[in-house]
């Protein structure tokens, strides 16, 4: 759960920052499809608890998360999805199987960043997240791509994923504006995304 957490804080961070570029006060809309119902339901259950708590974290009230159920089902997940871009969503977490991206392309306006590691025959609009260091940057640097993205700062958490992340970055050869050691106390982590954030909307 810890590192699921992490990685979701990582994940919105990073998000917040890119989005906050062309944005003033605006409500930051994503959305977040996994199974809560199913013989999976455990999973999605973990994976919504964690994004509550990284949204507690993050502490920025300007972020909005939509979660949906897709009952592991391919159809459920683009129905769902469907009904989060039909509410202006265009950025969801999710889905957590590979199975479940094979209709996704229908969504082209839409980026998925999903938890899954595999990345067979994808749609070209998802981003495989999955949970390790080298995936996530890989993520990060395929958003950056297609949204021509070039003022993003890396939030490294002080911890014993500090290498892993740093290692990955380097190998991914992400193009960075800076990097930001962070401490993982969540009431000085608050205060330096703050800080952060004053400095790209400057």
């Amino acid at each position: 759960m810890k590192k699921l957490i992490q990685f979701i804080i990582f994940t919105l961070t990073v998000l917040i920052l890119n989005i906050q570029q062309g944005l003033t006060n605006e409500k930051i809309k994503i959305g977040l499809v996994v199974p809560l119902s199913g013989k999976h339901k455990e999973i999605g259950i973990s994976i919504l608890k964690a994004t509550s708590l990284a949204i507690n974290n993050i502490n920025d009230a300007k972020i909005e998360i939509f979660p949906r159920d897709t009952k592991s089902n391919p159809e459920t997940t683009l129905k769902v999805s469907k009904e989060l871009y039909e509410k202006g969503i265009r950025i969801i977490i999710g889905p957590v199987f590979n199975k479940n991206l094979i209709y996704l392309d229908e969504l082209s306006e839409v980026n998925f960043l999903s938890l899954s590691n595999t990345n067979i025959n994808n749609p070209k609009n998802v981003i495989n997240g999955g949970i390790n260091a080298k995936s996530q940057i890989s993520a990060i640097k395929k958003f950056q791509q297609s949204k021509n993205l070039e003022r993003t700062i890396l939030l490294i958490p002080n911890s014993d994923f500090k290498n892993e992340i740093e290692d990955a970055a380097a190998k991914t050869k992400i193009k960075l504006k800076d990097k930001f050691i962070y401490d993982s106390d969540p009431t000085i982590l608050t205060s330096q995304i703050e800080k952060l954030t004053r400095m790209i909307t400057n």
